[in-house]
């Protein structure tokens, strides 16, 4: 397995000093977001899709400091029932694809997205129970008249062009665990599959390690990313919770870096289990740590992984 980071973290900064300081970690990949809510001060699939020398210079940049490119990164809402707002996400995420197709990478990031309750809706509108029957009904609607016939479409675009897509598992989109995500995957194909995001999943009272062998090939990409569950606040009103992510004393959860959520027994497993199902691919540091600076939070990560990651192929079993 090889160590990558998410340069959003460090969208301030211009991407050569990125790329230099990456390196100097000793990392071996990176993960950039080329629009929608992650941004694209890295990488602007327009210019460089119109630009041959422009894109030339871009991967020469990233070449000549031994990195590659895990994936692109362009997670947005392509089903918003606002059709000005999906057609933006549509076009970002259609640009994107054509942009890992011209790179030779193999991986775009995203959601899944969300449909309002009707044609005429202004806003996602996420379900997440059974009952009254108005949500059933809603969330059957959604799937088969909005969300499965967009990726229908969408999804063999992409394979067409040799690009698998990572869904990232998040609570308000319609793919945000594993039985959503393989449902998906059931209706399209296998060019769906997960970014596996333990931070989303551990919230939710996800294990990590039974999550990834019931996913098992749908791993497409993983982030490495950590979530803090409050036991008081959770105890009191549990772990749905729509207060700002700066009231970090009240709230139920909240992101860290890894190995400040969870132990490094609990890294240890999940990288082991991705090892079991057969992933050998990126790790992609995600830094959303609001108790731990961007450097800090970064550095603090990397060091964490080392000691955590499996990077050798495992020897022949000279004991069995």
């Amino acid at each position: 397995m090889k160590l990558g980071v998410l340069t959003v973290l460090f969208q301030d900064r211009p991407l050569e000093t990125v790329l230099d300081h990456v390196s100097k970690m000793g990392l071996q990949a990176i993960e950039l977001g080329t629009g929608a809510y992650p941004g694209n001060a890295h990488c602007d699939p327009v210019v460089l899709l119109k630009d041959p020398s422009a894109l030339q210079a871009f991967r020469k940049a990233i070449q000549d400091r031994g990195l590659m490119v895990s994936a692109l990164s362009c997670h947005g809402n392509p089903l918003h029932p606002d059709r000005t707002v999906a057609a933006n996400y549509d076009r970002v995420y259609r640009d994107t694809v054509r942009l890992a197709a011209e790179m030779g990478v193999g991986v775009v990031n995203l959601f899944s997205g969300c449909p309002g309750d009707s044609d005429g809706a202004k806003y996602p509108n996420w379900v997440t129970c059974a009952w009254p029957p108005d949500f059933a009904e809603l969330l059957k609607w959604q799937w088969e008249e909005k969300v499965i016939p967009y990726w229908q479409e969408a999804g063999p675009f992409a394979e067409k062009m040799g690009v698998k897509l990572a869904f990232e598992m998040h609570p308000g989109f319609v793919v945000y665990n594993p039985e959503t995500l393989l449902r998906l995957r059931s209706a399209v194909g296998p060019v769906i599959g997960a970014n596996y995001d333990p931070s989303h999943l551990y919230w939710q009272g996800i294990d990590p390690v039974a999550s990834i062998r019931a996913l098992g090939s749908a791993i497409h990409h993983v982030h490495a990313k950590d979530t803090f569950i409050d036991p008081y606040n959770t105890a009191i009103n549990g772990v749905l919770d729509t207060k700002s992510y700066a009231d970090l004393a009240l709230r139920s959860w909240t992101f860290r870096t890894v190995g400040y959520g969870h132990d490094q027994n609990s890294w240890r497993a999940l990288v082991s289990a991705l090892r079991l199902v057969g992933y050998d691919y990126v790790l992609s540091i995600e830094h959303e740590d609001p108790l731990a600076s961007i450097d800090e939070g970064f550095s603090k990560a990397v060091s964490f992984l080392k000691d955590v990651l499996l990077t050798e192929q495992p020897s022949a079993m000279w004991w069995a």
